[in-house]
């Protein structure tokens, strides 16, 4: 199954629109699917806007901040806790991501 993922930016006073892709490969019933569908929907929302919230506070570009991230166990922390960290403020969840990254050897 392939689902899609839109997400709508403001730019510039400008709104874009963003594509996403994703692919679930298990077979799952269809009353499972929309359940699926609905909280993947909502963690990679979730994931792309924290990154992108990241790599502003921390003056990087998105691909920066991703590979940092990725390196020091920040996107697994993300993944993990992504439910916790979506209803916080998102302030103290970069900050939250950070000391998780300072704590596996990153620096910035």
């Amino acid at each position: 199954m392939i689902y899609w993922f839109t997400r709508f930016i403001i730019k510039n006073g400008r709104r874009l629109k963003k594509r996403c892709t994703f692919a679930v490969t298990n077979q799952i019933s269809s009353m499972e699917a929309n359940i699926l569908d609905n909280e993947t929907k909502n963690k990679i929302g979730f994931v792309t806007f924290i990154i992108e919230e990241f790599a502003t506070s921390y003056k990087m570009n998105r691909q920066e901040a991703y590979r940092y991230l990725k390196k020091y166990g920040g996107i697994d922390y993300i993944f993990e806790c992504w439910w916790a960290l979506h209803i916080d403020n998102p302030f103290w969840a970069v900050r939250d991501i950070y000391k998780v990254c300072r704590n596996n050897g990153g620096y910035r």
